[in-house]
C-alpha cells in the first residue's frame, strides 16, 4: 500500500526542538533518527545555509524522506543506519537530534508488526531488511521467566507473568503466538480491564517487545556518549524520548557530562567518571503543549531534552 509522508507524519515538539537547536549559518546537524525528516525540514527551512546528514535504519522511511526533502537538493545527506553507528557516518557535527519514538510510518503500518490495530506477522524490526529477530522469532526462544522479565522492565507491566505464562503454553501446545492480533488477544485475556481504562491492555506488552527486539535502551547511552564527543565547542545536542526508562537514561548522562557526579551517596570518593563536558539547556523535560496534545495524541509521553558542548 502506497504511503504519503505529509499524511502519516507529525514531528513531536517540532518547534521547541529548533528553538533549542538554534542552527547557525553554514552549520552541520545530524539527525540520527530521520523517520520521515519533519524535524530535518525545518531546521533547514530556519536556516538557508545548514546543511543535514539524516540517518535511518528503516529503508522504506529513507526513500520517503527523499522525496519530501527533494527540495533541499545537496543539503540533506542520506544514510541507512542504526544511529548507536553514528561515529561511522560523520566526524564532527555542530548539532544532533535523536527522536527515539516510533515513527508514524511504522505505528501505522499495517504490515511491521508494531500496532496491534493491524494482523499483520509478529516482526517489530524498525530495520526490516535486517537479520535479527522478529519479536515472534524472540517469543519463541526465550524462557518462560525471560519473557516475563521483558514485559514487566520495559513495560511496566503488573501482570507480566501471567501474560508470559500464557505465551509459553500456546508454544507449547504446538501454536506459538506469530501475529499481533494473536498477542494482543492473549493479552486482553491476561490484564483485568475495567469499562473506564481509555489504553488497551496490550499497549505496555507490544511497548516491551519493541524495545528489547531494537536494544532501543542498550545502545542508548552509548549513542549519547558519542554523540557528545561528536559535538564541536557550542554544538548542541535535542534528544526526544517517550518512556521513562528512556529519559532516565538520558538525564543520567547528560547529568554526568555536566560534571555532576551519578554514584550513590555513600561512596566516599567518586568512581562514575564524572566530567564536565556539557551545559544542560533544559533543567526539565520540556513536554508537549495542550495544542500539540489536542492535535496529536501520541505527543503524550514525549520529553525532550538537550545539552551544549563547552569549549
Amino acid at each position: 500500500m502506497a504511503v504519503q509522508a505529509e499524511n502519516v507524519h507529525a514531528s513531536v515538539l517540532l518547534a521547541e526542538t529548533v528553538d533549542l537547536l538554534a542552527p547557525k549559518p553554514g552549520e552541520v546537524f545530524v539527525d540520527s533518527t530521520l523517520g520521515l525528516g519533519g524535524h530535518t525540514k525545518a531546521l533547514l527551512e530556519t536556516e538557508a545555509t545548514l546543511r543535514v546528514i539524516g540517518i535511518d535504519q528503516d529503508r522504506e522511511a529513507t526513500d520517503l524522506a527523499k522525496q519530501r526533502l527533494a527540495e533541499f537538493g545537496e543539503r540533506i545527506e542520506f544514510r541507512q543506519g542504526n544511529f548507536a553507528d553514528i561515529r561511522s557516518f560523520v566526524d564532527r557535527a555542530d548539532g544532533i537530534l535523536a527522536d527515539l519514538g516510533v515513527s508514524s510510518l511504522q505505528f501505522d503500518s499495517e504490515t511491521r508488526g508494531f500496532s496491534f490495530r493491524f494482523d499483520a506477522p509478529l516482526d517489530m524490526r524498525m530495520n526490516a531488511d535486517g537479520d535479527d529477530e522478529t519479536a515472534a522469532e524472540m517469543l519463541e526462544r526465550l524462557s518462560e521467566e525471560e519473557i516475563a522479565d521483558v514485559i514487566y522492565e520495559y513495560g511496566e507491566e503488573r501482570f507480566s507473568r501471567r501474560i508470559a505464562r500464557r505465551i509459553v503454553e500456546r508454544r507449547n501446545a504446538g501454536n506459538p503466538v506469530g501475529t499481533t492480533k494473536e498477542l494482543a488477544e492473549l493479552v486482553e485475556r491476561s490484564v483485568p480491564r475495567k469499562p473506564k481504562d481509555k489504553i488497551h491492555p496490550a499497549t505496555k506488552t507490544f511497548q516491551a517487545l519493541r524495545i528489547a527486539v531494537n536494544r532501543e535502551l542498550a545502545i542508548l547511552e552509548g549513542f549519547l556518549k558519542d554523540a557528545i564527543d561528536l559535538l564541536t565547542p557550542d554544538g548542541r545536542l535535542a534528544i526526544i524520548s517517550f518512556h521513562s526508562l528512556e529519559d532516565r537514561i538520558v538525564k543520567q548522562t547528560f547529568l554526568k557530562a555536566s560534571g555532576k557526579c551519578q554514584c550513590p551517596p555513600r561512596i566516599p570518593q567518586c568512581v562514575c567518571g564524572a566530567k564536565r563536558q556539557v551545559e544542560i539547556l533544559t533543567k526539565k523535560p520540556i513536554t508537549a503543549r495542550d495544542e500539540e496534545l489536542d492535535l496529536n495524541p501520541r505527543s503524550r509521553s514525549a520529553k525532550l531534552r538537550a545539552v551544549r558542548k563547552l569549549g
